[in-house]
């Protein structure tokens, strides 16, 4: 059995390449960069980094940084960096073609996001219709263009 990668605390890490999508490639392949597990950035960093990611078509990396915010930050912006975090993990299901997964991603960013206060720029709003729109658009059976799992964070 593989001993898994550890940080300092004991906590597991998985240190296998990933490619794009962020799907785990065999031990020694070669992937795309990853975020760093320590990854700290200020608010307005985090979602310029993501957004960059986002619009890479890197949806699960952008959750990473989300994901980080979400962790580095305080307790009172936790449903907004979790929303927003769960919302790239659906979009990350849509890419993947995980149409299960991505409806329940959807709903429960849509949820966080609901009850999050709206900072940083965030369209909190935006962000909500976005959610419900990209859930319709799946019960459809449509297939899902690229350029529609590229949502704004920040309004402009």
């Amino acid at each position: 059995m593989d001993e898994r990668d550890r940080d300092e605390a004991g906590r597991p890490r998985n240190s296998r390449p990933r490619d794009a999508l962020g799907r785990p490639l065999p031990p020694g392949s070669e992937g795309v960069a990853r975020i760093p597990d320590d990854l700290h950035l200020p608010p307005d960093e985090s979602l310029a980094y993501a957004q960059q990611l986002l619009d890479a078509g890197r949806a699960f990396h952008a959750h990473e940084v989300l994901e980080a915010a979400w962790k580095d930050g305080p307790d009172d912006e936790r449903p907004l960096w979790q929303g927003l975090a769960q919302l790239m993990v659906g979009v990350t299901h849509v890419q993947r073609g995980n149409v299960g997964g991505a409806r329940a991603l959807l709903r429960r960013a849509r949820a966080g996001l609901t009850v999050a206060p709206v900072r940083y720029g965030v369209d909190v709003p935006g962000l909500i219709d976005y959610a419900d729109a990209l859930e319709g658009e799946l019960d459809t059976g449509r297939e899902i263009p690229a350029d529609r799992l590229r949502p704004t964070l920040v309004v402009p």
